[in-house]
């Protein structure tokens, strides 16, 4: 697991952007300008990713799959490399895509690329 992968993973998502808004090297990817997973400017730290709520968060954190994202919403988890294998990654991932693109506005949602209509149809 690495940068290189979640960068690789979040391109292919329909509509999907990245920029680095604080500067100094952090990778913010984004669908209709919210933001659906952060890989920090320290290489070692991992990707954060938001969960469908709270307690999936709280879950992932209990069993071992995350940690708590710190700066984000306790709905975002924080996985750090090698923690989980890159298929749960992957899903993570775009579970998180998925979650963001489906509470962007209808029209914002009609206007992206024709493609994936979810981040788990892209793996």
């Amino acid at each position: 697991m690495s940068r290189a992968l979640v960068n690789a993973t979040c391109a292919g998502f329909a509509g999907a952007t990245v920029s680095d808004p604080w500067g100094g090297g952090h990778d913010a990817w984004k669908v209709g300008g919210k933001m659906f997973a952060c890989v920090g400017a320290m290489e070692d730290h991992g990707v954060a990713v938001k969960c469908a709520d709270v307690e999936t968060a709280r879950l992932l954190i209990e069993v071992g799959h995350a940690l708590r994202a710190p700066y984000f919403h306790a709905s975002w988890v924080r996985i750090p490399w090698g923690m989980v294998p890159d298929a749960e990654l992957i899903e993570r991932l775009g579970i998180s895509y998925a979650l963001i693109r489906a509470g962007l506005p209808k029209k914002v949602q009609a206007a992206l690329e024709n493609g994936a209509q979810d981040g788990l149809a892209r793996r």
